[in-house]
């Protein structure tokens, strides 16, 4: 049994062991485990919720790692305490690999100042956004002042973790002329900034082109905000140049937000969506592990695939054997 106070105790004083024991304890399946850590962040939520929650995304091959690293590096250097945290719902089996984040971010791996934690995969989107939403207030409440949560997936992950932030940065490559053509409407409309990487050696006069063309591309669509316009910078995570400038823009886009009490308005909602996944975990939960629905559930798929029993009536009985 976990001293719940205690180990809050120990993780406000910025304990690593206890913080990585917590989000453990958050990350478990078990129904015991799973109350401990509700009761854990229950405790310490009033000790959450100040720091810079950022959102990172980007095409394979971007330099997300790259990049991060030399961003958590750079925040380190002026003060900061970074937290870095991935959303991978295509790994169902493994859920991502510590060592591999920490392999990629070499820097950040060793930095005191500075935490990686990938998210677990239980198999459905809400779950990882629940688990990754639970690490990040634990790591607020260990004193990580700047939380970056990159997603390594693909498709719907991009929408999930604008849902867990404050800033959603989007990362592109220089080659704008043949990926203005693939990009994705919806992520762009997310976007609240646009960052080229890759803008060092031969590479910067191509970056500026492909910058110059998805500021263009953004004048047709709506922007984001009544008090935002979606900048597009250029940036070497390779090199570190454009960073200074790319944090600056995060810094003011918080302080015009904050002023008109949108930070936390976007956060309620936030919440709310937190509520309905973390009930959408629950039932998924329900129907893994319920004895009696495990057993029926393969006669149900078998018959409807058979033709012999319509869809609908099917999940009718399900939902009655999980009350609903």
């Amino acid at each position: 049994m976990v001293d719940v106070s205690a180990l809050g105790d120990a993780i406000l004083k910025g304990e690593r062991a206890a913080l990585a024991r917590a989000i453990t304890l958050a990350e478990s399946r078990r129904a015991d485990h799973r109350e401990q850590a509700r009761a854990l962040i229950q405790h310490l939520l009033p000790q959450t919720g100040k720091a810079i929650r950022v959102g990172i995304t980007g095409v394979p091959g971007v330099g997300k790692s790259t990049t991060i690293d030399a961003l958590g590096t750079y925040l380190t250097g002026l003060g900061h305490k970074v937290a870095v945290l991935a959303v991978d719902p295509s790994s169902s089996r493994s859920g991502g690999s510590i060592l591999g984040d920490k392999t990629r971010m070499a820097r950040l791996a060793v930095d005191p100042k500075a935490y990686i934690r990938p998210s677990p995969s239980s198999g459905t989107l809400g779950g990882v956004a629940a688990k990754t939403r639970e690490t990040m207030l634990l790591c607020e409440a260990a004193g990580f002042d700047v939380i970056l949560v990159e997603t390594v997936g693909v498709g719907q992950s991009e929408t999930a973790v604008a849902d867990l932030t404050d800033f959603f940065l989007v990362l592109m490559l220089p080659n704008a002329g043949d990926e203005l053509q693939g990009i994705k409407k919806g992520i762009i409309e997310l976007a609240d900034m646009i960052a080229v990487n890759k803008a060092d050696g031969e590479g910067a006069t191509a970056a500026r082109a492909a910058a110059a063309q998805y500021q263009a591309a953004l004048h047709i669509l709506a922007p984001t905000s009544m008090i935002w316009s979606t900048p597009v910078v250029t940036i070497s995570g390779l090199t570190g140049a454009g960073l200074d400038m790319l944090w600056a823009k995060i810094e003011e886009h918080r302080s015009r937000f904050e002023a008109k009490g949108l930070i936390a308005e976007r956060r309620r909602r936030q919440d709310v969506k937190w509520m309905w996944a973390m009930l959408e975990d629950r039932l998924q939960a329900r129907l893994r592990h319920d004895p009696a629905l495990k057993a029926r559930i393969p006669a149900l798929e078998a018959a409807v695939g058979a033709g012999e029993m319509a869809p609908t009536a099917a999940a009718d009985e399900i939902a009655r054997a999980l009350g609903l």
